[in-house]
């Protein structure tokens, strides 16, 4: 499944895609760009989507993202509120990007969230 923003009005400066695929028993969702509250709920579907499949795990990918506004902080709370309740199957793979990992430092969801080393 791959999605972006290209070609909706009102996203012409904005990059934002999402591709989810699954390999054995893993689902990985990828996320490029910028997450703010225009694509959240894009990125919502696709996360409830993965969870609703029967892999044991679910890898949020934020290697490439390189923005993340308060709306895509409550988006990664509450899909690992939903992981404890879904049999902890949530991993999220950090983002390289210097900004988005301050964003979750400042805002003090990195000890929350299941980020890996």
């Amino acid at each position: 499944m791959t999605r972006g923003t290209q070609g909706r009005p009102g996203t012409e400066s904005r990059r934002f895609a999402v591709h989810r695929h699954r390999t054995d028993a893993v689902e990985r969702v990828h996320v490029e760009g910028e997450i703010d509250l225009s694509v959240v709920g894009e990125l919502e579907r696709e996360m409830r989507r993965a969870e609703v499949g029967d892999a044991k795990l679910i890898e949020l990918d934020l290697d490439q993202l390189e923005f993340l506004d308060a709306s895509g902080v409550r988006l990664l709370l509450r899909a690992c509120r939903r992981s404890r309740n879904n049999g902890h199957r949530l991993r999220i793979r950090p983002a390289s990007s210097p900004q988005v990992r301050r964003v979750l430092e400042l805002t003090g969801v990195v000890e929350q969230l299941p980020i890996e080393a």
